[in-house]
């Protein structure tokens, strides 16, 4: 194995929409280094960072019918029951809501969080607060999924900015069938996603837990696994 081999594996594979991004660091990067080799070494990092936060690993999504899994990487920031924004239609009854916050060094590409089809997407502008702040789910710019399970069960899955996220990105339109684990979108740069579930799921994610899109179960919607005890270790 190769000494690049290991950074080969962290920076790859890229999804396309980082390219013009590191594409431009990179060049920066020439023609800082023709003006003073210091700042060009610093740009380069930039670069490498650049390249880093558009890396999209493939994921191993558990099936079973009823789970639902992180549609982000990132913290567990918060679980609470909350009243889900008013353009999704869900009521005015508070649902279980897991909060997930994406630092700059997370992966900020979001995947499905259950198998069903894209019943209502919704774009709301607001404001860029900092996205582990309760009010930045009302208050912030967001794009929201909402999906219909086969059971007729409906998830939403929110795409918050964040303070320096200034793109929502989807990658899939209103009325598409969609997977748990599948891409559906991104969020440009350190943002916060939140899943409302419908009342009754049992929420199987705590506080300050590490979540892997696509791969950490979060929630049961069938309530039939009995719910887990966490400790700090």
């Amino acid at each position: 194995m190769s000494v690049i081999d290991p950074i080969r594996k962290q920076l790859s594979p890229i999804h396309p929409e980082g390219y013009p991004f590191i594409g431009g660091f990179a060049l920066a990067s020439l023609v800082l280094f023709w003006l003073w080799t210091p700042l060009g070494w610093l740009a380069t990092l930039a670069t490498l960072w650049c390249a880093y936060f558009f890396r999209d690993p493939p994921r191993v999504t558990p099936l079973r019918d009823g789970i639902v899994v992180a549609p982000a990487d990132g913290r567990v920031s918060q679980l609470a029951n909350a009243v889900p924004p008013k353009e999704l239609n869900l009521g005015e009854r508070p649902l279980p809501r897991v909060s997930i916050f994406m630092s700059v060094f997370d992966c900020h590409v979001n995947r499905s969080p259950v198998d069903g089809r894209i019943e209502r997407m919704v774009y709301r502008a607001g404001k860029f607060l900092s996205a582990d702040l309760d009010k930045a789910s009302e208050d912030n710019e967001r794009n929201a999924f909402v999906i219909a399970t086969a059971n007729g069960q409906r998830i939403a899955a929110i795409q918050i900015a964040g303070l320096v996220a200034r793109r929502i990105v989807p990658f899939v339109r209103e009325g598409e069938t969609v997977g748990a684990g599948q891409r559906i979108g991104m969020i440009r740069f350190g943002s916060r996603v939140d899943v409302y579930l419908p009342e009754g799921s049992r929420v199987l994610a705590a506080e300050g837990q590490t979540a892997i899109a696509g791969e950490t179960v979060i929630a049961d919607l069938k309530a039939v696994e009995v719910g887990r005890a966490f400790r700090v270790i």
